[in-house]
């Protein structure tokens, strides 16, 4: 029937409305649960989309069934048709009696309680434990891949996380040649592909499609312009364009069946009599005229070479890897600190805190998982009661799992160390780490700009405001002096009676004062 079909449709949108925005009405306050929050509300979202697409079907009615239907209902006698299909309905039933209902108001209902609890979640076979429920990154795999390149660079994790998304040569990356390997090309589509999947699994509401759509777009821009610094067209033509002989030297030769650069003329000659040439020739004669022809033009043709082709693939995905790693440059720099962090601890403090971690989660799930309150839990005690019983006399920061870092650790980074600062408004920050930090945050160059300072590179761990001032009027003095040139009483030299050079300015003081 398709007008219940219909009706079906419509209520399980409905519904599927209502269990998003009571999945959106309350804030989790654990990572996992709000991973499981928005996992959820992304799978509501596709179902949203896949009925949606089902009910402008029946409304098309491309076949007239449904046409058919109402005009089957209005024609006759109502009554008569809709004990017939009370009839079909009761038929149906008889025939399978123990066919189970599905409850749309149970189904999309936020669950709390034991049910939460029995139910697993979402987000718990999405992370690795090194990706800590997808606060971290976890390129353990693409490291040793890094590794096993040829000519690469014997970076450590810690290393490795800074210059991954760096492939200039030198820094990090590879030469143009010795990219140009399958081994090379795999590595860095394993590494963009994994970044990928990670923001994937950490941003399920929004559109990654479309952000990758629109890197690849930039990086086609970008291609046509010959604006990839690392992939200039020029380099290439000298390899691989092959047309009619366009080579990186006035006395090279480029041979269009193999593919290859030969330095001068009587190498060239000498590589014609070969076998490897006389089988490159003869299986590019047996090859299709559009292939040949298109192999020997290359780009002067309107079609570009293997070579080239193979470039661009790498350049795409060493772009696509710059700009994610841009995208989750907090999730970089968090990875960063928790490798540091846990280069510091013991195998037993790893330990504990992975045990921590599961006792978290564990925890979490038992009030309710995402949307549960106060009172989820059976024996009314719910996050508040189990916050109350954390113990913090020391009044240590908190780590991410809500619970006081170790004391050592507090000592280790000098977070008992007060740095005030005057041009925040004499705001205190705890640690070094933070002090240094706060230079190059909003309040302490919004502090700078109200005292009429526009240059805050130069003013780093100033922290007082008259200090300040007499730097900046002592640049500003300067840059007045620089303007104006060199004085004018030092432009004309004078000189006395022995000799002595000397400015204008100076010559008439001391003849004044009697002194030539």
């Amino acid at each position: 029937m398709i007008l219940e079909e219909q009706r079906f449709l419509h209520e399980d949108l409905e519904r599927l409305e209502q269990g998003i925005a009571d999945r959106i009405g309350e804030e989790p306050r654990h990572i996992r649960d709000r991973l499981t929050r928005d996992h959820q509300i992304a799978q509501f979202l596709d179902r949203i989309s896949a009925q949606s697409s089902k009910l402008l079907e029946i409304y098309r009615d491309a076949d007239g069934t449904r046409s058919r239907e109402i005009q089957q209902i209005g024609s006759g006698d109502p009554m008569e048709e809709f004990y017939k299909q009370l009839t079909d309905v009761k038929s149906f039933h008889s025939r399978y009696p123990n066919e189970p209902v599905e409850n749309l108001e149970r189904a999309y209902r936020p669950k709390k309680g034991p049910d939460a609890a029995a139910e697993p979640s979402i987000v718990d076979s999405l992370f690795t434990g090194e990706e800590a429920l997808g606060r971290f990154f976890d390129l353990h795999t693409c490291h040793e891949l890094y590794l096993n390149l040829p000519n690469a660079k014997r970076l450590s994790y810690l290393q490795y996380l800074d210059l991954f998304d760096n492939f200039t040569p030198g820094a990090g990356g590879l030469k143009q040649s010795e990219k140009m390997t399958d081994q090379y090309f795999k590595y860095v589509g394993q590494l963009a592909l994994d970044l990928e999947s990670f923001m994937r699994r950490t941003r399920p509401l929004e559109n990654i499609d479309k952000v990758l759509a629109d890197f690849d777009k930039e990086f086609d821009a970008a291609w046509e312009k010959d604006e990839m610094p690392e992939w200039k067209s020029e380099s290439a033509n000298g390899k691989a364009s092959g047309a009619s002989q366009q080579t990186s030297s006035a006395e090279a030769v480029w041979c269009d069946a193999c593919e290859k650069e030969f330095k001068n003329k009587n190498v060239y000659e000498g590589h014609l009599s070969g076998k490897k040439h006389k089988r490159a020739v003869a299986e590019r004669e047996q090859g299709t005229p559009d292939a040949t022809n298109g192999a020997s033009n290359g780009v002067g043709s309107g079609g570009p070479s293997a070579h080239r082709l193979k470039e661009r693939a790498i350049a795409e995905r060493e772009y696509r890897v710059k700009r994610l790693a841009s995208a989750m440059s907090t999730e970089r720099s968090d990875t960063r600190v928790n490798v540091e962090r846990k280069q510091g601890m013991t195998e037993r403090e790893r330990q504990q805190e992975l045990e921590n971690l599961f006792s978290t989660s564990s925890s979490a799930a038992g009030h309710g998982g995402p949307g549960a309150g106060a009172d989820g839990g059976e024996d009314g005690e719910g996050e508040d009661g189990e916050d109350d019983r954390i113990h913090n006399p020391l009044k240590l920061p908190l780590a991410w799992d809500g619970k006081p870092i170790p004391f050592w650790l507090y000592k280790l980074h000098g977070l008992g160390v007060e740095f005030p600062c005057e041009i925040c408004g004499n705001f205190v920050y705890m640690g070094r780490r933070a002090f240094d930090k706060h230079f190059n945050e909003a309040r302490h160059i919004y502090g700078l700009k109200c005292l009429g300072i526009t240059s805050t590179a130069l003013f780093r761990d100033i922290t007082a405001i008259d200090e300040a001032l007499r730097l900046w009027d002592k640049i500003q003095k300067d840059k007045r002096r620089g303007d104006r040139g060199v004085d004018d009483g030092s432009v004309v030299q004078m000189e006395d009676a022995e000799g002595n050079v000397m400015p204008e300015k100076v010559y008439y003081d001391l003849q004044k004062q009697g002194l030539l």
